[in-house]
């Protein structure tokens, strides 16, 4: 079979809900992809950021190898060494919570969400989350995404949502009634444009949370696992939140989501009130033990800090030298090139030239590879992007 049967076969049998770029990919490993025709492409944008550690990591392969001959699922009625293990893993080195696992970071936001409405009065009921924030492809968590294309096409959606500017102080003050059970907000908004919260904006969520009895629930699906140099976004913040929602990096490639909750919240979740069929079946804990034993044997958060601030430090040059590029924001390695114009076709040439990279918000280019890249990938891919550039200001 080539290229075009593949893309054959997808037109005839599956859902074209996608828009998908015209390679068939057969092999990952680490920053590296390959297609039908062995053409190799420089990931800086891997499986959409799930590729936390590179795509085939050895250590999560052989996790998989390993458990894949003993236990692939068992229903979540009996008990399994890898889901306690994973749990603690992850209380331990963020704030002592426990977690609820499932297989997605949608699925990690509907947890969430239904836990604040549980664990709080039945009079609170609403929730405010940012405008540009995305939480996720479910009712409830389109809902809560502050994008109305999201929500074309699906009204009514479920009531009780409440958008604020993102970073805007006033304007959580304004929206705070008795009725909030629940702010859920990214410490870094992702398909928003990679946009940092300030310390003042989180803080004022935390002492709004706790003035009003509502909860803190933070969106670290593209943040958590390492990628901007600590473990959780909410790391480089004074703050504690009640809540924290994970997957994407989380299992180094397969399918994991978790929420994690402070105890004295978690105890609302009894029996009956929330399940997830797969959520934290042995095949994706153990790969996600690899995973955070790979961050921490290869030092890995070190990596994505120093490598975030190279090339940081290379693309603020590229904007000295292309007046496209309005300023570079972000941390560690979740970064965002803000361009004066729409950046979907660089993407492509970029693409053509063995490059990927992505463009959200029609103007933001990401720029998230693996915490494993080195700096002469950084090299290439800068180098790929310059010369997309230069062909740009010449048309």
């Amino acid at each position: 079979m080539n290229t075009q049967d593949i893309l054959s076969l997808f037109e005839k049998y599956v859902i074209a809900n996608y828009g998908r770029l015209p390679k068939v990919i057969v092999k990952g490993q680490n920053n590296t992809l390959w297609d039908m025709e062995n053409n190799e492409i420089l990931d800086m944008f891997p499986g959409w950021a799930v590729s936390g550690i590179g795509h085939c990591h050895p250590k999560v392969v052989e996790a998989i190898r390993k458990q894949a001959g003993e236990l692939l699922h068992i229903d979540n009625t009996f008990y399994t060494i890898q889901q306690g293990q994973l749990a603690k893993m992850l209380s331990e080195r963020a704030f002592g919570g426990q977690c609820f696992f499932c297989n997605s970071g949608a699925e990690a936001n509907e947890a969430a969400l239904k836990l604040a409405r549980k664990h709080t009065p039945r009079e609170k009921y609403k929730f405010i989350t940012a405008e540009k924030s995305f939480h996720g492809r479910t009712f409830a968590t389109i809902t809560a995404s502050g994008q109305p294309k999201y929500h074309n096409g699906f009204l009514p959606l479920p009531a009780g949502f409440v958008y604020v500017p993102y970073n805007d102080i006033d304007a959580l003050h304004e929206a705070f009634d008795e009725e909030v059970c629940g702010v859920m907000v990214e410490p870094i908004q992702g398909e928003g444009g990679i946009h940092e919260a300030t310390p003042e904006y989180l803080q004022t969520i935390r002492d709004l949370c706790d003035e009003h009895g509502a909860l803190m629930i933070l969106d670290e699906v593209q943040t958590g696992m390492g990628r901007t140099g600590r473990w959780f976004g909410y790391q480089h913040y004074e703050v504690v939140p009640d809540m924290i929602t994970m997957a994407k990096a989380l299992g180094g490639g397969v399918a994991i989501g978790a929420m994690m909750a402070r105890p004295e919240i978690a105890k609302s979740l009894v029996p009956g009130t929330h399940a997830s069929t797969f959520g934290g079946n042995s095949l994706a804990c153990a790969a996600g033990i690899a995973v955070i034993e790979a961050i921490e044997e290869d030092n890995l958060l070190d990596n994505a800090n120093k490598m975030g601030q190279y090339t940081r430090k290379k693309l603020e040059q590229l904007k000295e030298k292309y007046p496209i590029i309005d300023h570079i924001r972000g941390k560690g390695l979740m970064l965002g090139i803000q361009l004066t114009m729409p950046g979907g076709s660089i993407v492509s040439r970029c693409l053509e030239k063995g490059l990927r990279i992505n463009c959200t918000q029609d103007t933001v280019l990401r720029f998230m590879p693996s915490m494993t890249v080195s700096k002469d990938e950084i090299d290439r891919a800068i180098t790929i992007l310059d010369e997309v550039l230069g062909e740009g200001e010449q048309e």
